[in-house]
C-alpha cells in the first residue's frame, strides 16, 4: 500500500461518511512503509519491510459509540466497517462524558516529511548495522542493535466538516554494546525526522566508548550524591521528566489526586514548583522536532507553555474535563522542549567536583504518584566524577527520587539535544537519592 496523498485520502474518507446513518460519524485513516534491521551477538538477526493501512470508523447515536477497523479499502469492505460501527454504536452502554465530535479546526504547518528518510535503502539499513558491528569487533565487544524507519499518513474527518492530514518520516536507532567479559555495557540512542541528520558511525562510537569505559565497575555506598543525567535519563521511554508530564493531568489536579493538586480545592497552576531556570514547552512546528499538529481526535496541537522559569502555566485538560471547567481543551504534546544553556555534557563534567553521572535509567516504577516519587535502576554506563574527571566506572543503583524535588535541586543546565522526540539538556542535579547497589550490568 502506497502512502496516501491528501486528496485521495479525503476522497476515502468522504467516501465512508457518506454511508453512515448515524447521528455522527467521525473515519481516520492511516498507513506507513517501514523498514528495519536487527542485529545481536555483532550479527544481523532480522531484516525487513513492511507495509499497512488502517480505516476506523465510530458512529456515535447520543452518548452511544462504537468503532470498527478494516485494512481493506474497496466499497464493499468500507461499507461493512461503516454499518458494523453502527450495530456497536446501538449496542453500547451510554458514557455520560461522551462529547460531540469536533467542528472544523485551523491546524499548523509542520515539516515532519523528508525525502531522504522515505528514500533510506536495504543497503543504509545494513551500513548502520555495520559501523556498530565493526566497532564493537575492532574492541573485541559486542553489538545488539536495531534501526527503523518509516514514512506514514494520516488522516481524519467526521460529519461535522472537519479535515486533517499529515504526511511523516522518522528513524529510531538503539544500540547496547557488551565487554567480552559481561561487565561492561554502553548505550547509544538517536531519533530523526530526517536522516541526513543522523550519524551511525560517530553515534555507534558512544556506546563502544562508554562500554569500554564501564568495565570492571567499583561499587560505592548508596545515599545522596550529585549526578549528571543524560537527555536519556530524561525523556527515553524510561525517563523521569516522561513521567512528570504523563502526570499533569487537569482532572487529576482539580480531583486531588496528584501532585499538582492545590490543598483546599483546585490545582497549582500559577504556582512556582520548581528551579526558575526550568522552563518547559511543546511546539509540534520546532524545526529539529516537528509532529503532527493534531491529536487523534482532531484536537490541535499548538505551541504550549507548561512551567516558566520554574512556574507552572498548564496542564493536560481533555475536552470533557474543559468543558466542566469553561477552559480551552488543552493537547497532549507530541514532545517537550527544555531549555538550557550552550554547556556541553564535557562542560558539566569538567565542572563537577565529585559526582556520578547516568547515562540511562530504566524499569522505573511510579512509588506515590501525591509526590511523584518514582523508583528504579542505572544502566548501561554509570561513572564516578572527581575534579571534573570521570575516574572510574561504578555498578549500577537503584534510585527513589521525584522529578519535581530533581528540578529544585537543579545544579546546572548544558546543551538541548534531541532524544525520544523531545529536545531535553543534560542535567546537574544536587542531592540525587540512591537507595541500594544493583549487580545487574
Amino acid at each position: 500500500m502506497s502512502i496516501l496523498s491528501k486528496e485521495d485520502a479525503q476522497k476515502i474518507l468522504n467516501r465512508a461518511l457518506s454511508l453512515s446513518q448515524a447521528e455522527e460519524c467521525e473515519v481516520s485513516l492511516s498507513g506507513n512503509i517501514s523498514g528495519y534491521v536487527r542485529y545481536a551477538r555483532n550479527t544481523i538477526t532480522t531484516s525487513g519491510a513492511g507495509a499497512d493501512v488502517s480505516l476506523s470508523v465510530s458512529a456515535k447515536f447520543g452518548k452511544r459509540t462504537g468503532t470498527a477497523t478494516t485494512n481493506e479499502l474497496d466499497d464493499a469492505s468500507i461499507a461493512q466497517c461503516v454499518r458494523r460501527a453502527e450495530e456497536l454504536a446501538r449496542l453500547a452502554p451510554e458514557n455520560p462524558e461522551a462529547m460531540p465530535f469536533l467542528e472544523p479546526q485551523t491546524y499548523l504547518d509542520s515539516p515532519t516529511y523528508f525525502e531522504a528518510t522515505a528514500n533510506i535503502s536495504p543497503e543504509y539499513r545494513a551500513q548502520v548495522a555495520y559501523e556498530g558491528i565493526q566497532q564493537a569487533e575492532s574492541k573485541g565487544m559486542i553489538a545488539a542493535g536495531f534501526f527503523e524507519h518509516s514514512t506514514n499518513f494520516s488522516a481524519l474527518a467526521n460529519s461535522k466538516g472537519l479535515f486533517a492530514y499529515n504526511k511523516a518520516t522518522g528513524l529510531e536507532f538503539t544500540l547496547t554494546v557488551r565487554t567480552s567479559d559481561g561487565t561492561g555495557s554502553g548505550y547509544a540512542v538517536k531519533d530523526y525526522n530526517d536522516v541526513t541528520k543522523f550519524r551511525p558511525k560517530e553515534d555507534s562510537e558512544i556506546a563502544v566508548r562508554k562500554a569500554e569505559l564501564s568495565r570492571n565497575p567499583r561499587a560505592i555506598e548508596p545515599g545522596k550524591y550529585t549526578v549528571i543525567l543524560e537527555p536519556a535519563a530524561l525523556v527515553s521511554d524510561e525517563g523521569l521528566l516522561n513521567n512528570m508530564i504523563f502526570s499533569m493531568n487537569a482532572r487529576a489536579a482539580d480531583e486531588g489526586r496528584s501532585f499538582f493538586s492545590k490543598k483546599g480545592g483546585g490545582n497549582k497552576i500559577g504556582e512556582k514548583i520548581v528551579d526558575e531556570r526550568i522552563t518547559i514547552y511543546s511546539d509540534p512546528t520546532h524545526p529539529e522536532i516537528p509532529a503532527r499538529t493534531w491529536q487523534s481526535d482532531g484536537l490541535p496541537r499548538e505551541k504550549t507553555v507548561w512551567i516558566q522559569n520554574g512556574v507552572l502555566q498548564n496542564l493536560l485538560y481533555d475536552r470533557y474535563w474543559a468543558s466542566q471547567k469553561g477552559v480551552k481543551p488543552v493537547a497532549f504534546p507530541s514532545g517537550i522542549i527544555v531549555d538550557g544553556t550552550s554547556a556541553t555534557l564535557e562542560d558539566l563534567i569538567r565542572d563537577t567536583k565529585k559526582g556520578i553521572l547516568v547515562t540511562r535509567l530504566w524499569y522505573i516504577r511510579s512509588v506515590d504518584p501525591q509526590t511523584l516519587l518514582y523508583t528504579g535502576l542505572t544502566r548501561d554506563g554509570t561513572f564516578y566524577i572527581e575534579n571534573g574527571k570521570i575516574q572510574y566506572a561504578i555498578k549500577n543503583m537503584r534510585f527513589n527520587e521525584s522529578p519535581i524535588i530533581m528540578l529544585n535541586n537543579l545544579d546546572a543546565l548544558g546543551r538541548p539535544e534531541r532524544l525520544n522526540g523531545s529536545l531535553v539538556p543534560p542535567m546537574r542535579i544536587r542531592d540525587f537519592t540512591f537507595t541500594s547497589l544493583s549487580e545487574a550490568v
